[in-house]
């Protein structure tokens, strides 16, 4: 089958180990199926994975990919979930401390085909056409774990999105405009901003530019560049809500005192369970979301995908058909 594999790594030159060519159909074990995909999404997670973070060199090669939507062996239109807990897992399968995403114990979603688990099938509704089903998986639902699981705040509240372009942070823009919150982002890019307007977001600021108003949440994705106005932008009692920290995680100032002084709260977020994933699609579907997509290509044109998301040239998700 076709599909888009890591076969070497490199953390100066990550693409010099992507490969688009033939892989072997998978096979599934008891209790996994196989779904033939008919989209899947690119994220960050693809391009670490080709600089040699979080996969180590002795799985290669690995098909990568988190984010997927096709049909099952049953003709059932479904999207992947791509939080894979071990077997004996009950709860939350996020909290499992041996958990993974596929594309790092097990191939992913960028290929002709995908072997899942059973319980890691969501159904797609009717209304999302494919190329949204792929968006969700990782990016929208990383947001909507965000937003309405950990950041503690109610529809008419203030929250400020550090970054806009990447998929979490317009998934974040598109949520919670959608749900009634007064959304404001960051952007060290004119055009991004007036972008992130453009979908929902309430204003736009600089990066770093001191805000009208304190806000009630942060959401945050950059981390290091961004800790200490996040830190500075938040009401007392407010919180931020960290999933990432694509900018290094270690700031030149942690902000403690303000933290403890001011009474914030900092809650961890990773991804989201099978659970959010249904009420996700369902809720785009309600809300008539069309998520924000830079751009759509057929899986043979995957390189210019990766070389978009490397070069920081995006805004949305960026989608493979297959």
């Amino acid at each position: 089958m076709r599909a888009v594999y890591a076969a070497a790594q490199s953390a100066t030159d990550p693409l010099s180990g992507l490969v688009i060519g033939e892989r072997p159909d998978p096979v599934a074990r008891p209790g996994w199926t196989t779904v033939t995909l008919r989209a899947a999404g690119l994220n960050h997670h693809d391009i670490w994975s080709l600089k040699g973070v979080g996969l180590p060199a002795d799985r290669l090669p690995m098909i990568l990919g988190c984010d997927g939507a096709g049909v099952d062996e049953a003709g059932r239109e479904v999207i992947v979930h791509a939080v894979v807990s071990s077997p004996e897992w009950l709860g939350d399968e996020t909290l499992d401390p041996r958990r993974s995403l596929l594309s790092e114990v097990h191939d992913g979603t960028l290929a002709d085909r995908v072997a899942v688990p059973v319980g890691n099938l969501v159904p797609k509704p009717a209304g999302l056409s494919w190329e949204s089903a792929a968006c969700l998986s990782t990016a929208w639902l990383t947001a909507y774990r965000m937003l309405f699981t950990n950041a503690g705040v109610t529809p008419g509240a203030t929250v400020l999105v550090q970054g806009a372009g990447g998929g979490v942070a317009t998934a974040l823009i598109q949520l919670g405009a959608a749900a009634g919150y007064r959304v404001w982002v960051t952007s060290r890019s004119e055009a991004k901003a007036a972008r992130a307007v453009e979908i929902g977001a309430a204003a736009a600021f600089g990066s770093g530019e001191r805000l009208p108003d304190r806000v009630d949440a942060v959401l945050e994705t950059v981390g290091a560049a961004t800790w200490s106005h996040s830190v500075n932008s938040l009401k007392p009692g407010g919180t931020i809500v960290i999933s990432g920290a694509t900018s290094g995680d270690a700031p030149p100032k942690a902000e403690l005192t303000k933290i403890f002084f001011k009474q914030l709260r900092v809650v961890g977020s990773t991804m989201g369970s099978r659970a959010e994933l249904e009420r996700l699609a369902s809720f785009v579907v309600e809300a008539g979301i069309e998520p924000a997509i830079d751009s759509v290509l057929p899986l043979d044109r995957a390189r210019e995908g990766f070389e978009r998301m490397l070069h920081e040239d995006v805004f949305g998700k960026v989608v493979f058909t297959l």
